[in-house]
């Protein structure tokens, strides 16, 4: 039976070039259109069971958000229809559903309010709201002065304990830290398994894989296709890499199988071809420190397709480049990157020196591109990169330029062993005769 049934659901928006062209609009006797139409949504369908848990992928300005406002009624959808059985509770957007100038325990009896519950019966549920959400004695002050960590915290405290019969969650979850996630995470699972319907939108990828039985895949407001969580993840890759045609070949060739597809046309490529940054997901808080001497002015991560992406496969070769333009003369500058994971350990990482890589003296001016090339044994899971070019000089390492933290990597696992990284086992069991 199933929980949610989203049934050819369009939503249009009318763009204006001016603010004046939709009064003349309104006002033109021959019904003159002065705006564009915008499809956030077009025609997209699908289903969930009850008790599944089903994660919604796509790029930026997919629909996936404008969908969940539908089936949670924030949006009316321009067409189609949504069928919910059951009541739900949603983790939209922050600030969905709260009043800033109410304390937070004040928020929590008017959410359940709305929701049908009680006075009596939310009093009932405080304690386990205010445990899970652990801010303290904030919970009595107005939650415009919470900041986004601890509204995410008391947001999802309250949504998840409130006995949801669906629970929605937008993306709200990549706010929290890593432990607070975990902690979401693992009562998300509780909750799932007492027979309670989820539906999510998110990033990370390694979610989806882990705790989804289906994945819907959207891509410019239209439904892509739906099926094995793997299979869509690997298809939401080349939407990323741009592989449009390859895509639609997976998709013929899979269209009988457990999963359809519908017709993509090309995508318009507007980056800047040759800067890969610029295809890149990168930290906006990266630190990056050096004498200035050089400076890092591209960085890039290929996989074994040459496509730039911040999305690998583990057992997959790439390769991480880095683009060094030299401000002044130096001897045998040395290239580095490392590899961490979310805590901050270093897993793995390497630099020229060490693989015995010469580089020549370099001029003011020199323009160098180091690259190094191996193959994805981290486990599934999300890692951070930093890179940094240096040298020694009178015998002491100096820092010409270096980044921390510059970009994100996520590797995509069909298949997690035990650790953080893969030993590449060959395993064999055989009777003896």
């Amino acid at each position: 039976m199933n929980a949610i049934t989203v049934n050819s659901i369009a939503k249009v928006y009318r763009l204006y070039d001016k603010p004046i062209d939709r009064l003349k609009e309104s006002m033109s006797i021959t019904k003159k259109n002065y705006h564009k139409d915008f499809y956030a949504l077009s025609g997209v369908s699908f289903n969930v069971k009850k008790g599944e848990c089903v994660g919604i992928i796509g790029t930026n300005g997919s629909g996936k958000s404008t969908i969940l406002k539908i089936i949670t009624g924030v949006l009316t959808p321009s067409s189609g229809n949504v069928e919910v059985e059951g009541r739900i509770s949603a983790l939209l957007e922050l600030g969905a559903g709260f009043n800033m100038d109410y304390t937070g325990i004040e928020n929590i009896y008017m959410n359940g309010t709305m929701m049908g519950y009680s006075k009596e019966d939310m009093t009932k549920k405080i304690p386990e709201i205010l445990e899970f959400a652990d801010i303290g004695d904030f919970v009595h002050q107005p939650v415009k002065t919470y900041s986004s960590g601890m509204f995410v915290r008391l947001a999802f405290a309250l949504a998840i304990n409130v006995e949801p019969e669906i629970l929605i969650v937008d993306e709200a979850l990549s706010v929290g830290d890593v432990f607070f996630q975990a902690k979401c995470y693992k009562r998300m699972d509780e909750i799932r398994k007492n027979g309670t319907t989820i539906l999510m939108v998110t990033h990370d990828m390694g979610s989806i894989l882990k705790y989804c039985n289906k994945a819907v895949l959207l891509n410019k407001g239209e439904f892509v296709a739906e099926g094995i969580p793997s299979k869509m993840v690997d298809l939401y890759k080349k939407i990323l890499a741009n592989q449009m045609d390859s895509l639609q070949e997976a998709l013929e060739a899979d269209m009988d199988s457990d999963f359809s597809g519908e017709h993509l046309e090309n995508v318009e490529n507007s980056i800047n071809e040759n800067i890969w940054k610029n295809k890149m997901t990168l930290n906006t808080q990266t630190i990056q420190y050096g004498d200035n001497r050089a400076v890092i002015e591209d960085i890039g991560l290929f996989d074994n397709k040459g496509n730039i992406t911040n999305l690998l496969l583990k057992n997959e070769m790439f390769t991480i480049k880095m683009k060094v333009r030299f401000n002044n003369s130096f001897k045998s500058p040395i290239f580095a990157y490392t590899i961490k994971d979310k805590r901050g350990t270093e897993l793995t990482g390497t630099n020229t020196l060490i693989e015995e890589i010469s580089t020549d003296d370099v001029k003011n001016g020199d323009v160098y591109v180091a690259e190094f090339e191996q193959k994805m044994t981290l486990q599934g899971g999300e890692y951070l990169l930093s890179l940094g070019c240096t040298g020694f000089e009178n015998g002491e390492l100096v820092v010409l330029d270096r980044l921390y933290d510059v970009a994100n990597i996520t590797v995509i696992s069909n298949k997690n062993t035990v650790g953080i990284y893969d030993m590449q086992v060959k395993a064999a069991v055989n009777k003896e005769s």
